[in-house]
């Protein structure tokens, strides 16, 4: 669900301004977000969902040179938090997103790598949330995509 959300703008940045850039570009943003997650381990094990918001700071570093593209994207919370919709504990999310790329502007060339660590962290025992997932995409110069869940991982603490 975040990782979509992130993709998607760092997929917009690299594109709107890949037309337009010769050297090396940095885009500092931060923009507000909600999303409701399922906290499993929450509510002595019986879960519960927690709408987070706040605001995800987003990096994005694009260089463009000799017909070749690449960057970088990271993504912080910024004082995301939620209450659940059980018991009324509070969380707050915490982690980092990372996801470096690189492509091709004659070829159609890409490849990407993704790592998403994201945690919810809720007040008392038992309750935390933690996410993981590494992924690879690699399009080669024939357009055929080729994607590697290289781990994904859910843990309760």
């Amino acid at each position: 669900m975040k990782a979509t959300a992130i993709l998607l703008v760092a997929l917009a940045v690299v594109f709107s301004l890949s037309s337009t850039v010769s050297a090396g570009v940095t885009t500092n943003v931060s923009t507000p977000i909600s999303l409701t997650v399922p906290i499993p381990c929450a509510n002595g094990g019986l879960g519960e969902t927690v709408t987070l918001t706040g605001n995800l700071h987003i990096l994005v570093t694009l260089t463009i040179n000799a017909n070749n593209v690449s960057g970088k994207l990271q993504g912080q919370p910024q004082g995301i938090s939620g209450t659940g919709s059980v018991t009324g504990d509070k969380y707050q999310g915490t982690g980092v997103t990372d996801q470096s790329f690189k492509g091709s502007l004659q070829n159609g060339q890409f490849e990407t790598t993704f790592i998403n660590n994201f945690r919810i962290i809720g007040q008392g025992p038992g309750n935390n949330f933690t996410v993981h997932e590494t992924l690879h995409i690699t399009i080669n110069a024939n357009g055929t995509a080729t994607a590697t869940v290289v781990n994904t991982t859910t843990d309760c603490k």
